[in-house]
C-alpha cells in the first residue's frame, strides 16, 4: 500500500549530550544527512530524516537534542524531545563508555512507559570496547556494540532495529483488503470541487486504489453525478461502495441499500484510529450543549478554502443537527493544544492519513483517557446526516464475524 512520508515507520534518536547521535545516523544511512560537531548540543529541535533503511525500508529518523542539557534553551530542547515520545514507533538510545546514566534510565523508563519498542547501541567501540556487566543493563534489553566511525558494518545494528520494530509500523497493511474477494468490484465516488487538488486525486483515493489493486479486485472511479447512470446502463453491482464523507447523503440516496457503502474517512477511521473509542464517542454528538467547545484535530497542514472539510463544513453540519451554539477549535499538525483537553465536549480528528497509527491514538489518548467523547471526520459526518449505521456497517460485520470465529 502506498505510504506517506509521514506514514511511515518514525525511529527516534535518543541519548546524552554528544554521544555520537549526528554521526550514527550517517553511518547507518550511508549519507552525510546530520550535522556532525565536537561542540555539544548542536541538535537543537527534534529533525526528522525521511531515508531508506537496508532491510526495514522507507522511514522517518527523528534525530533529538541531548536530553542532558541543563541550560534554559536546553530545558526548551528536552521539553521537544519529550514531545517525540508521541510520534516514534521505535527507539535507538545511544550510550557511550560502558555507562548508563541516570538520564539513560530515565529515558528507558520513558519508553517502558510510553510502550515504545527501544534498542540501546553503545557508540564509539573504538574509543571503549563493549563490556556488558561494566554497563549493568537489564539482561532483557538489546545491546549493540557499535562505531560510527570506525568504517564498521551497519547491518548487525540495522538487524537488531528491524526484530524490535512492531509489525504494524513497517509491514503491509491492508485498509480494506479483509472486505474483499479477488474479482470483487469497488466503487469509489470522488468529487472535483473546490476542495479537489488541482491534476490529482487525495492520499486517501490513492491509497485506497492502490490496497484495492494488491487484493485483486477492481476499482471504479466516479464524480458524484455520473453514479446513477453508470449503475442503470452497466448493471454492474459493486461489493462496495466508498464515497468522500462530504457527499455522504447524495451517496446513500443513489446507492442501493443492499450494496455496503462507506466512506474513505471512515476506512482510515479503522485502519489508523481508535474505532471502539470512535463509535462510543460518535453518537455523543447528539447531546452536546450550548456553549461547548469542539476540538477539531487535523493531522496535516493544508491551505484553507471558503468550503474547507474541517474549518467549515462539519462545523456547519453540527451546528445545524443540534441547534446549538457551538465553539469549534482547529489544531492543524501536532501542534499543542490551545485549551486542557477537559475543556472540550467533544473531540473529531480528521481521517491521518498523513501520520502513522501510533501517532494518531496517542493523539486522542488525552481525551479517551480523560473521558472526553472522541469521533472521527467521517463518523461524524456520516452521524449528522443520518448515514451513520450504514457507514459503519461493512465493519461491523467484520468485526462480529471475527468475534464469532474467537468464540468458536
Amino acid at each position: 500500500m502506498t505510504r506517506g512520508r509521514e506514514a511511515r515507520p518514525h525511529i527516534g534518536i535518543f541519548g546524552r549530550t554528544n554521544v555520537g547521535k549526528s554521526s550514527f545516523i550517517n553511518t547507518i544511512t550511508g549519507q552525510d544527512i546530520s550535522i556532525v560537531s565536537d561542540l555539544a548540543g548542536t541538535t537543537t529541535d527534534p529533525v526528522k530524516k525521511s531515508v531508506e533503511l537496508l532491510g526495514i525500508g522507507p522511514v522517518v529518523l527523528v534525530d533529538t537534542a541531548g536530553f542532558d542539557d541543563r541550560s534554559p534553551l536546553g530545558k526548551r530542547r528536552i521539553k521537544r524531545t519529550r514531545e517525540v515520545f508521541d510520534i516514534i514507533d521505535v527507539a535507538i538510545l545511544l550510550i557511550t563508555d560502558n555507562r548508563l546514566s541516570d538520564t539513560d534510565r530515565h529515558l528507558m523508563a520513558a519508553f517502558q512507559s510510553e510502550a515504545v519498542p527501544f534498542l540501546i547501541v553503545h557508540n564509539k567501540s573504538d574509543v571503549i570496547p563493549w563490556e556488558h556487566d561494566a554497563a549493568r543493563i537489564p539482561a532483557d534489553v538489546g545491546v549493540v556494540d557499535f562505531s560510527s566511525i570506525s568504517g564498521q558494518d551497519p547491518r548487525p545494528v540495522l538487524r537488531a532495529l528491524e526484530d524490535i520494530v512492531p509489525a504494524s509500523a513497517f509491514k503491509k497493511q491492508t485498509l480494506i483488503g479483509d472486505l474483499l474477494s479477488g474479482g470483487d468490484i469497488v466503487l469509489m465516488i470522488v468529487p472535483i470541487d473546490l476542495e479537489a487538488p488541482e491534476g490529482r486525486l487525495i492520499l486517501p483515493q490513492v491509497q485506497a486504489i492502490r490496497d484495492i489493486l494488491d487484493n485483486d479486485a477492481v476499482a471504479i472511479t466516479l464524480k458524484e453525478g455520473e453514479v446513477a447512470a453508470f449503475l442503470k446502463k452497466t448493471g454492474i453491482r459493486p461489493q462496495l461502495v466508498i464515497t468522500d464523507s462530504s457527499i455522504f447523503r447524495e451517496a446513500d440516496a443513489v446507492i442501493p441499500k443492499d450494496i455496503p457503502l462507506t466512506g474513505f474517512s471512515v476506512v482510515l477511521a479503522r485502519f489508523k484510529g481508535d474505532f471502539e473509542a470512535y463509535l462510543a464517542g460518535t453518537p455523543q454528538i447528539a447531546d452536546l450543549q450550548d456553549g461547548d467547545r469542539i476540538l477539531m484535530l487535523e493531522s496535516c497542514s493544508h491551505q484553507t478554502s471558503c468550503e474547507d472539510i474541517g474549518r467549515v463544513k462539519i462545523p456547519r453540519w453540527i451546528s445545524r443537527f443540534t441547534g446549538k451554539r457551538l465553539h469549534f477549535e482547529v489544531v492543524a499538525g501536532l501542534d499543542t493544544l490551545p485549551q486542557a483537553i477537559t475543556d472540550y465536549a467533544l473531540v473529531v480528528q480528521c481521517g491521518g492519513c498523513m501520520i502513522t497509527p501510533r501517532q494518531v491514538r496517542n493523539r486522542l489518548k488525552p481525551a479517551i483517557q480523560a473521558g472526553i467523547p472522541v469521533s472521527n471526520y467521517g463518523m461524524a459526518i456520516a452521524y449528522v446526516q443520518g448515514v451513520y449505521d450504514r457507514a459503519v456497517a461493512p465493519f461491523m460485520k467484520k468485526r462480529q464475524a471475527q468475534s464469532v470465529k474467537l468464540k468458536g
